[in-house]
């Protein structure tokens, strides 16, 4: 049975026989099927019956379905209703806008809004540089889709991705108070999407790109950085690279090597795979072979596509060929952004000595992290329930914050090397360990850390 997940936690309201005994009953019966109880509580207790409200977690929707057969089974118990806690959650939206200042009296209304609000337009008009000070813009990031690359759901399109941006949009006012907003267009071309974003920005301080499938994301975020005077942040590409290497950075400490002088083998050639390896580049790696599903790319290959091509140039400068097993062997370090299974745990022993698996296809990773863990010296996923979680939530809300608080205009190689050295710094010498390279999303200096560093070049 596969570990339960808070994701998929349940309600039951259960209708009982008037015995408190059985209660346990129903604790034993959900044990039975591996789900894990998180509460009990009687709501109401009369002569003739109970009413309990037990919530648990299950690993998946089926297996939430066979919790609930079970307790149904118990004798006395009927299952009167079942409530998904994730979909309650989500009922109605996560987000929503609030005021400010106070609009309790007339005088409140008169500054706030007209005939107040006139000198401040007008203000601004005479000097266009007072918006990010006079308005939300100085603190508001758009967070744009057009659905097409959402999770690992795919294309989904822009109103199923909806529930995702206002997620990353909670996240950027829990981690960095910035106010997001999500905005998921109804179009996957890439001028429509272009246009849309340059009509809308003025009323933003950054864009954050999201799920936008490869390879349109790329020309999407080279359009609009050279065309809008706000800075423009894809999260898929680089939000991913800052975290992997942050992460790996500690990890390169933990095995006691330099990445200048260790083998790469990145399992991936789409969105996130490019900016990690261009990113890696940038950082000092030297020796990085991309592998996608027909082998290893390289320069020598005249069929690749213009975008696999230029990666090529820029990588595996031994020209080496070959499926990922055979590139694999040898090597210091494996990251996977790809799918699920495609790296086999008996294969990391043809490894380097004390080898690096980054395992990072979510949520099934190329391979099982326990089964890497007999082998690798260090371990990390996309993955909450294992160690060393590389979550992009370390990174994008300390970036935008420093790009807000610096008025940036752009976004620089430099900034997310200096982003990443900042996460990576957070761990401290005491604590560093091959199960503890990366922070926590909670830990309280990572946003103020990677806002300072990228704040300081702005």
């Amino acid at each position: 049975m596969a570990a339960t997940a808070s994701s998929y936690s349940i309600t039951m309201r259960l209708y009982t026989a008037p015995d408190h005994g059985v209660v346990g009953a129903v604790a034993t019966a959900i044990a039975s099927q591996g789900g894990v109880v998180t509460a009990i509580d009687v709501t109401e207790s009369r002569h003739d019956r109970l009413v309990v409200d037990v919530t648990c977690s299950a690993a998946d929707a089926e297996h939430s379905q066979d919790l609930v057969t079970a307790v149904d089974g118990v004798d006395g118990v009927t299952v009167h209703k079942v409530s998904d806690r994730t979909f309650l959650l989500h009922l109605g939206g996560k987000i929503e806008v609030s005021s400010k200042v106070p609009l309790r009296t007339r005088d409140d209304l008169s500054m706030a809004y007209t005939p107040g609000v006139g000198r401040v337009s007008m203000a601004i008009h005479d000097n266009p540089e007072d918006v990010r000070k006079l308005t939300i813009k100085g603190n508001s990031v758009a967070v744009v889709t057009d659905g097409s690359a959402v999770l690992g759901l795919g294309n989904i399109g822009p109103g199923a991705a909806m529930p995702v941006m206002e997620g990353k949009a909670a996240l950027f006012k829990r981690f960095a108070d910035i106010d997001a907003w999500p905005i998921c267009l109804a179009s996957q071309d890439t001028d429509e999407i272009v246009k849309a974003v340059e009509m809308i920005a003025p009323g933003f301080g950054g864009i954050n790109l999201e799920d936008i499938a490869a390879p349109r994301c790329f020309e999407i975020e080279k359009r609009l950085r050279e065309s809008l005077d706000i800075p423009v942040f894809h999260d898929d590409q680089h939000g991913t690279a800052i975290v992997v290497l942050a992460a790996l950075t500690n990890a390169m400490r933990c095995v006691d090597k330099l990445l200048t002088d260790v083998r790469v083998v990145v399992s991936g050639a789409g969105a996130a795979g490019t900016a990690i390896v261009t990113l890696l580049l940038a950082a000092g790696a030297h020796d990085v072979v991309v592998v996608d599903r027909e082998g290893a790319l390289s320069a020598d290959d005249t069929s690749l596509s213009a975008a696999h091509a230029e990666l090529a140039a820029a990588t595996n400068p031994r020209r080496v060929t070959g499926s990922l097993q055979e590139v694999l062997a040898g090597s210091d370090v494996f990251i996977g952004v790809s799918a699920p299974g495609i790296l086999d745990h008996q294969w990391i022993p043809t490894m380097a000595e004390k080898p690096v698996v980054f395992a990072l296809a979510n949520p099934d990773p190329e391979v099982d992290p326990a089964e890497a863990g007999k082998y690798a010296a260090v371990v990390a996923s996309g993955r909450s329930d294992y160690p060393n979680q590389i979550n992009n939530v370390l990174a994008f809300p300390g970036v935008f914050r420093g790009l807000l608080d610096a008025g940036a205009s752009h976004v620089t190689t430099d900034m997310l090397l200096r982003a990443a050295q900042a996460i990576a710094d957070t761990v401290s010498e005491e604590e560093l360990h091959a199960a503890f390279i990366i922070p926590s999303v909670f830990h309280t200096d990572v946003t103020k850390r990677v806002a300072s560093a990228i704040s300081g070049l702005g």
